[in-house]
């Protein structure tokens, strides 16, 4: 057994260029050891710093971070943590102060399996180089084949963990139990449940023997209620924020704009988007379960038919799987209509559906809908790129594709957020075309195992694609 007295020995984090784009805080996260920034990057933020996307403004960011450190010292000859005081708008873990930063401005031989000289080589020579004169090195980036071109070369690799969560067991927002039948009907019939009356159904004996216990049932989760002795009878309830007891959820007696739920995950989704009290929703599901079209749907609902919300706003990021919306042509609105045309779709279903309140005569088609409640301001259609720096009050928003934002971005939107505006973040992580996230560091999981437990916040994971029948089976098998 190691000496509890050892400590372990500082590490030199190498850090790649994609991983202070990511979160320009991640300067400060390793204070407990020594940070080092190789020059190349220096030259790349000072390219990216132009550019007027989140990109862009992570650069200047960084580079702000980096002339405020210069106060301490001089970034090449190195500065200690302890005599850093960090800017009021950064926020990271606490940790030690033992360690420093420095900027390596060396010319450093590279590997002979290396021998381009581009800016992602340089920059691993530095952490090769650190290795070569025996310190314990670590190279920290968000690209793929870097990290990879740094482990076969045996230098130690990381991905950026500061702000990842785990995928596998990240938050469905529902439990599922099985319960006597006569707790079901007596949710229905006292129109509720205290929560010291459910711990015998939600306490799990494991598999292996371990000690029993109790599955907390945090604000705004659903319970899904499923009868011992009668398959067909079951219940579903949600704990209300600031409560000690489950309320029960019933089927819709009337659709919401045309929309009737299909299934349990679509009536959880259902009765967060249109509680008022629930200021942020996130859906989480593959293709086809519906999660866009229920958030436009009770945001039509709640804009149009209620007047709850002054307007819809629907925004995406602009993360194409092909070419960059820069390369469509056109003007702005022309670009706009070719990238938010899954919106439309969605519109155009939602107002052509004999369901709907708004529909009028064939002669209107849906189109002319769409573009007449564009034109008097009550939806607004945009990309992400225009939403930073607004104040966005009395509003019902939803941020589409939400699975392609970094944290740091959907923290961003998020602190929009003006007072009386409800916000629904809605993606899929199993299909993220941003090159720097994956499953685990995406904005949309993050924001999910952050935000749960808060009486205003609420989550469900959509499971079940009800878009067609072939699309069903689609997902299933391929």
């Amino acid at each position: 057994m190691p000496d509890s007295n050892t400590t372990e020995p500082i590490k030199h984090f190498v850090l790649d260029t994609n991983v202070l784009l990511h979160s320009p805080n991640a300067l400060f996260v390793f204070k407990e050891n020594n940070v080092v920034i190789p020059y190349p990057v220096i030259e790349e933020l000072d390219k990216m710093k132009r550019r007027e996307d989140d990109i862009g403004r992570n650069a200047r960011a960084c580079i702000r971070h980096l002339d405020r450190l210069r106060e301490a010292g001089r970034l090449i000859e190195g500065i200690n943590w302890s005599s850093v005081r960090l800017p009021s708008d950064v926020s990271v873990p606490a940790n030690g102060e033992t360690g420093s930063i420095r900027v390596d401005v060396g010319e450093h031989a590279r590997p002979p399996v290396i021998d381009e000289d581009t800016n992602d080589n340089r920059i691993i020579a530095v952490a090769w180089a650190l290795q070569e004169q025996g310190v314990l090195s670590v190279f920290v980036s968000k690209d793929l084949a870097a990290r990879i071109k740094s482990d076969a070369l045996g230098i130690r690799t990381e991905d950026f963990q500061n702000q990842r969560v785990d995928a596998d067991r990240l938050y469905e927002g529902y439990i599922t139990a099985d319960t006597p039948g006569e707790m079901i009907d007596e949710l229905y019939r006292e129109r509720m449940l205290p929560l010291s009356a459910l711990q015998d159904i939600l306490t799990v004996t494991p598999s292996d023997e371990s000690e029993p216990y109790v599955r907390d049932l945090i604000p705004n989760q659903f319970l899904v209620m499923k009868d011992i002795g009668e398959e067909a009878h079951s219940g579903l309830g949600r704990r209300l924020a600031d409560t000690e007891h489950i309320q029960p959820v019933t089927t819709q007696r009337k659709a919401t704009f045309g929309i009737i739920a299909r299934n349990v995950q679509q009536t959880m989704a259902l009765d967060l988007l249109l509680d008022d009290e629930v200021r942020l929703v996130t859906l989480l599901g593959s293709a086809g379960t519906g999660k866009t079209l229920l958030a436009l749907a009770a945001g039509m609902h709640k804009v149009f038919n209620e007047q709850r919300y002054d307007k819809l706003l629907v925004a995406r990021p602009i993360m194409p799987m092909g070419r960059d919306i820069g390369y469509l042509p056109g003007d702005k609105d022309e670009k706009l209509a070719a990238w938010m045309q899954p919106i439309f779709d969605n519109l155009s279903y939602l107002l052509s559906t004999r369901g709907s309140p708004m529909q009028q005569a064939e002669s209107h088609s849906s189109e002319q809908r769409t573009n007449k409640l564009m034109a008097d301001g009550r939806l607004v259609l945009e990309p992400l790129t225009y939403i930073r720096g607004r104040s966005i009050p009395h509003q019902f928003m939803i941020v589409d594709e939400a699975q392609n934002l970094t944290p740091h971005e959907v923290k961003t939107i998020i602190s929009r957020v003006g007072e009386g505006t409800k916000i629904v973040l809605t993606g899929d992580i199993g299909q993220i075309d941003n090159p720097y996230l994956d499953t685990s560091s995406n904005g949309l999981a993050y924001g999910v195992e952050k935000m749960k437990g808060l009486g205003i916040v609420g989550h469900v994971t959509l499971a079940r694609s009800e878009r067609s029948e072939l699309a069903s089976l689609a997902a299933q098998r391929l």
